[in-house]
Formats: C-alpha cells, sequence, structure tokens
C-alpha cells in the first residue's frame, strides 16, 4: 500500500477544498450541526449535561461516544462514500488515514462540538420561558 508522506497527506487534505466533491465541506458539516441541534435540544430538555464536558469528565465515555456516532452515523456515512469516490478519482487508490481524517473532520468533530452549546443555550431558554400550566 502506497502511504504518502506528511507533505503530501496535507497537500492532498488542502487540495480537496477545490477538487472534486467538494461541496461536502458544506454539506457535511451541516447537516452534523443539524444532527447536534436536535440532539442538544433534546438533552435540555431531558436535563442532560453538556455534552462533551460529560463526555470528558465523566465515566461511561464509550457508551457516549457510540450512541453520538450512531445519531450521525448517516453523515459520517455519505462522508465516506464521498471521500472514497473523491480518491478513486483524483488518486485511483484510496488512502484510509485520509478517509478517516476527513470524515471524522466534517462530522464527528461538528456535531461533538456543537451539541453542549445547544443544550445550555437551550436549558437558558426553558429557564426564561417556562410554559404556563393548564388548568
Amino acid at each position: 500500500m502506497n502511504i504518502p508522506s506528511i507533505p503530501e497527506f496535507t497537500s492532498d487534505l488542502i487540495d480537496r477544498l477545490h477538487g472534486p466533491f467538494s461541496f461536502r465541506f458544506v454539506l457535511q458539516p451541516v447537516m452534523a450541526a443539524f444532527y447536534a441541534v436536535r440532539d442538544g435540544v433534546l438533552d435540555a430538555y431531558e436535563g442532560k449535561p453538556a455534552y462533551f464536558w460529560n463526555v470528558l469528565t465523566h465515566s461511561g465515555r464509550r457508551a457516549q461516544l457510540a450512541t453520538a456516532i450512531r445519531r450521525v452515523l448517516r453523515v459520517i456515512v455519505l462522508g465516506v462514500v464521498m471521500d472514497v469516490l473523491y480518491q478513486l478519482i483524483v488518486f485511483k487508490t484510496i488512502y484510509p488515514l485520509q478517509l478517516v481524517v476527513i470524515v471524522l473532520g466534517l462530522a464527528f468533530v461538528p456535531y461533538v462540538l456543537l451539541r453542549g452549546p445547544i443544550n445550555r443555550v437551550t436549558r437558558r431558554w426553558i429557564k426564561a420561558h417556562p410554559r404556563k400550566k393548564a388548568a
């Protein structure tokens, strides 16, 4: 298997911004953000703590990360398909490490970084706007 050097690796990653399928640099983070908003709001209504901080500081990290991966699995699969197609078109081969870096960077990282802040904002909004109870 041909493994690119570090300068080639970074050059290949940067070149993706202008090559085929460059729209995924917008599409995947937007989709990940959509799922992060959905799950962050659900976390707030269920009274769960901010996601990323909870993963870092509490036990059960593996289960929490597995849940997050399941939540954004569609985005991850879409990212894998698009990057495999890109690599086959441009490089005529597949570089697994580049695939992992691109997919995690475009899909999973935005999800993990946004879910907690969305939870915090929603919790503040819920406290500021309590629902009226039916008489």
